[in-house]
């Protein structure tokens, strides 16, 4: 089985100041091809979705430096773990050889899961409207805004090592692009993160392959 994250670094050891981090987010699900609110609901890849996480190890294995020990590291969520592992058989490497850690998790949409966006754009009307203009800041009922979400997201990525690959979500790679790129936050919150590439990122700079 995957191992749950505990941090094994003592007093005496100190993060990597700038490490560079291979993020995937998950492959597809129905419920991201349907357009529906997903959050915390644990749905699983799709046909495609799968696809996309061989794709991305497949791209992995041509960007990792030959030899690498990098540790991998993945949202405890089954859509999240099973792109890691279909990505670590792309590699070659044992399926189950990866941390999960529960900093990763998607934000909540709250009382929006499990409804499509035509829904939502029916049934709350001024909500979705108010979203479009302050991505960064809104909050669905009962839910997580980005905002929210910042401070275990960057105290996750202050508790790296060194460079690492990461499998995790939309929202999640949304906040640590603000977190490590000088970039405006209603840009961050409205950034649609694709599911067949690789964001190769680190403070300062990212590339998508």
């Amino acid at each position: 089985m995957h191992q749950i994250f505990q941090s094994s670094r003592t007093n005496d050891q100190k993060p990597m100041a700038n490490p560079v981090i291979y993020y995937v987010r998950h492959g597809q699900t129905d419920w991201n091809a349907e357009l529906r609110f997903q959050g915390r609901r644990d749905i699983p890849l799709n046909s495609k979705g799968q696809q996309q996480a061989d794709h991305n190890g497949e791209t992995l294995a041509k960007l990792l430096p030959e030899g690498h020990s990098l540790p991998f590291i993945s949202s405890p969520m089954k859509r999240t773990r099973e792109t890691m592992e279909r990505i670590r058989t792309k590699l070659g490497l044992p399926d189950d050889g990866y941390k999960t850690d529960d900093r990763l998790i998607e934000a909540t949409y709250g009382d929006w899961e499990g409804k499509t966006l035509p829904e939502v754009k029916l049934e709350f009307p001024d909500l979705h409207r108010l979203r479009k203009q302050i991505r960064w800041d809104f909050c669905p009922p009962n839910g997580e805004s980005c905002a929210m979400i910042l401070g275990r997201i960057a105290e996750w990525y202050e508790s790296l090592e060194g460079d690492a690959v990461v499998v995790a979500h939309g929202v999640v790679g949304r906040v640590l692009r603000y977190h490590l790129l000088d970039m405006d936050k209603q840009e961050a919150g409205g950034f649609v993160f694709p599911q067949d590439k690789i964001c190769v990122i680190q403070k300062g700079s990212e590339e998508f392959v």
